[in-house]
């Protein structure tokens, strides 16, 4: 099976040349000229997709190689695209930057390739005129597999200097697409981590979206730009779209188990394999009968989430609620389980600290042996102090901000079984944070984690399983079908 989805990415050189200005605007402008949009990011970012979403009314969703696997960027991509016509991905850092040591692994232009997409470079011409011409050939000729079909010249200073700047791109053989100068409203703010989420300003957010468009429509050839994004052709691969309800795919040896020196070399309790088999076999008779309320994190504090994590939930049989760790003083009616996801609980340790009503809860929640997954905020949420402030108090660990900033990929493997694993279940996951929790990891770690310096991380007691790692659940079927399994049965 292939489809067409016409489509485009939007890369740069390096971060900071303007590519979520013009892949959000672009997608707004597309949007408000009647078509329906699909919106994408390369990488793990959960920020951008958020002002993805703004921009068209629907889901943003990720194509992480690294974390899925480069068998499944096609796949979810389609996923996403249903219904959809024309989609607009944007890259991660500088066009050709993927995974530390692992090559072109999860680069923009890793990704372009399996989607076999043209690629529109927005290129930071502020400090250049002629010199924009080597600097895009050499782009567009570094790899003869990723083709640059055109460029977009951000932060022009002048007519005069555009002048200068298509004048020496012509002979570089690649058109100009578009010419932005520079425009301070369509700035958004940023902090630690990176941009401020929509959900922790709503209306600001929608403004500087609304200002994006403007700005792409008022310098961009969007007619050319649609006619690049129609001339890509069918997504290569002959595979189906990806689908909670039969999320299995094509098995990637870098998603094999393996085995590791942080880990038992005999797993307990069901297999990966065991858990692809019953991925397939669809919803059992037990699960038509009973769908547990699973509790999902949201809010200002919460903010970081994989669409995919709640369809495959959902597929699985659960009830998903989502509630507001901020605000709600009680878990959703019948809480069977809880999914505390990232965001930045750091900031809001306050509030969530004087939600002293909800905090018991989820401690009384995690006490009864009930499911709880947490990845990084969560993780802060459920220790006992946050920057010296009342947390939940489920695990035995105090957690606080530092300069340091911990970023990066991972190889994990789970140590033992958990709600979410089988022990040796190899999975990879993405970290990013200023915080540490001391002592780092519990009696039994949550994972494993490989590489030249193996080291044990995070915490699983019971049916708490709480990490650093953030993982994409869609690259192991197993993980969704087993918490809801658990659900029901603790």
């Amino acid at each position: 099976m292939s489809a067409s989805v016409p489509r485009l990415v939007i890369a740069a050189p390096s971060s900071g040349s303007g590519k979520t200005t013009v892949a959000t605007g672009l997608m707004a402008a597309f949007a408000a000229r009647g078509l329906v949009v699909s919106p994408h990011k390369v990488g793990p970012d959960y920020i951008d997709p958020g002002y993805h979403a703004l921009a068209t009314g629907r889901v943003g969703r990720n194509l992480d190689a690294y974390l899925c696997g480069p068998e499944l960027v096609g796949p979810l991509f389609l996923h996403g695209a249903r219904g959809c016509d024309i989609a607009v991905v944007e890259g991660v850092m500088g066009l050709y930057d993927g995974a530390a040591g692992e090559g072109e692994l999860a680069s923009t232009a890793h990704v372009a390739k399996l989607l076999r997409a043209p690629v529109v470079l927005v290129v930071d011409a502020s400090s250049q005129s002629r010199s924009v011409a080597a600097l895009v050939h050499g782009f567009a000729s570094w790899d003869p597999e990723v083709r640059v079909g055109g460029v977009i010249l951000n932060k022009v200073a002048s007519d005069r200097h555009e002048e200068l700047l298509r004048e020496a791109l012509e002979q570089a053989g690649v058109p100009v697409l578009g010419a932005l100068r520079r425009a301070a409203q369509v700035s958004t703010p940023s902090r630690h981590l990176g941009l401020v989420p929509v959900a922790e300003r709503q209306g600001a957010a929608a403004e500087a979206v609304a200002a994006m468009a403007a700005q792409v429509v008022d310098g961009c050839d969007l007619g050319a730009l649609e006619a690049l994004a129609r001339a890509a052709g069918a997504v290569p691969g002959g595979f189906a779209p990806w689908t909670p309800a039969s999320p299995a795919s094509p098995a990637s040896p870098a998603h094999h188990p393996t085995r590791s020196d942080v880990r038992p070399e005999t797993p307990a309790g069901p297999t990966r394999e065991d858990e692809r088999r019953a991925a397939h076999a669809g919803p059992t008779h037990s699960d038509e009968q009973s769908a547990p309320v699973v509790a999902v994190a949201g809010g200002p504090a919460f903010t970081f989430s994989y669409a995919e994590h709640t369809e495959l939930l959902t597929a699985a049989g659960a009830e998903v609620v989502v509630f507001d760790p901020l605000r709600d003083e009680e878990l959703p009616e019948g809480t069977a389980g809880l999914v505390i996801g990232g965001g930045f609980p750091e900031v809001y340790a306050s509030e969530l600290s004087a939600n002293e009503p909800l905090r018991k809860a989820v401690g009384e929640l995690a006490g009864s042996g009930a499911p709880v997954a947490a990845e990084c905020a969560g993780l802060l949420y459920l220790c006992r102090e946050l920057d010296g402030l009342p947390m939940c108090g489920v695990l035995d660990a105090e957690a606080r901000m530092t300069e340091r900033l911990t970023l990066g990929y991972r190889d994990a493997v789970a140590v033992g079984d958990s709600v979410l694993a089988a022990a040796g279940t190899r999975m990879r996951g993405h970290e990013f944070h200023r915080t540490v929790v001391e002592p780092g990891s519990g009696t039994e770690p949550a994972w494993g984690v490989r590489g030249p310096r193996p080291r044990v991380e995070g915490f699983v007691q019971r049916g708490v399983h709480a990490s650093y790692l953030h993982t994409h659940w869609a690259s192991e079927p197993g993980v969704a079908r087993r918490f809801v399994e658990r659900c029901r049965t603790s």
